[in-house]
């Protein structure tokens, strides 16, 4: 039995089982400080084995920034986050005051990445991208059957994009960078430009015309420097009904015939997760089994 906890900037999904078919249990906690929430995680962790079985490995896949280089002495903490309680946080330390386990920690977009690749979209493939487009963006994926990390791990919400600011004068939310691709395209980049959450904007709001257009931007320069064989998008803004379809036409468009096989290829190559909400909550049990080898 293995554990796989997905630590969201919101909330916190904890599952328990074999697999995304075999569940035994599921629980979400509220991100509080990890005071408060860490006592409530392993709690659900110890019921748990209480009935069921023992639980032989725990994955973590974490909002970052984040260290995951196992061989690192800080792996598994938390770098500058925005949420300052859990800046210097450490997921591996933390979990190992509890439990004697292999424990293996990626970030979240990685670990729905992984949760894709063993059982969602991108079974097929391995050189691919998970795109998440929520409250903020990120990005991970597989090249050549591993997970991305170099230095530290991708940070592909902050690339930069064309930014005109006569049609998009909104300077941007991002604390950092201002008019990224997160501080242009995320959820809250959509609450800050049009003063409403994107989930209660109508399919004909101008909103969306303009998200298209920067999400294409993003997926044609991955499409250009890294060739994945796929690019998954999840996250909450990804729901708006025809969305995918925009950014798929602008994808083609913005290729301008360079690469000949897109147009053929475009619903195959960008898709939505399989897995739905629960992909990084079952790429964390893909890290677990990882952990401990299974």
């Amino acid at each position: 039995m293995l554990a796989g906890i997905e630590a969201g900037g919101t909330k916190i999904i904890c599952v328990v089982g074999y697999n995304p078919y075999h569940l035994f249990a599921q629980t979400s906690i509220p991100t509080r400080s990890p005071a408060e929430t860490l006592p409530e995680l392993i709690a659900f962790l110890k019921a748990c084995e209480q009935r069921f079985e023992p639980i032989e490995a725990i994955g973590v896949a974490a909002f970052g920034p984040l260290d995951v280089n196992p061989s690192s002495s800080t792996y598994g903490e938390v770098g500058l986050t925005p949420k300052l309680a859990w800046q210097g946080f450490n997921w591996v330390q933390a979990i190992h005051q509890a439990y004697s386990l292999p424990v293996c920690v990626d970030t979240d977009v990685n670990g729905a990445a992984l949760g894709e690749w063993q059982w969602g979209a991108a079974q097929s493939v391995e050189t691919f991208l998970y795109i998440t487009v929520g409250t903020g963006i990120g990005g991970g994926g597989m090249i050549n059957g591993e997970l991305m990390h170099g230095r530290l791990h991708p940070e592909m919400g902050h690339i930069r994009i064309p930014h005109d600011r006569q049609r998009d004068p909104f300077p941007g939310c991002c604390p950092y960078h201002g008019n990224c691709l997160e501080g242009l395209a995320s959820g809250e980049a959509i609450r800050q430009r049009w003063g409403e959450k994107a989930q209660n904007l109508p399919p004909s709001h101008p909103a969306w015309e303009l998200e298209v257009h920067y999400l294409a931007l993003a997926m044609i320069n991955f499409i250009f420097t890294l060739s994945p064989q796929r690019l998954v998008l999840g996250g909450g803004v990804m729901k708006q009904s025809g969305l995918l379809a925009g950014i798929r036409q602008k994808v083609v468009e913005y290729n301008a015939g360079y690469l000949p096989y897109l147009a053929e290829e475009i619903d195959r190559l960008i898709v939505l997760p399989k897995l739905g909400d629960l992909a990084g909550s079952c790429g964390a049990l893909g890290l677990a089994c990882r952990a401990s080898a299974c």
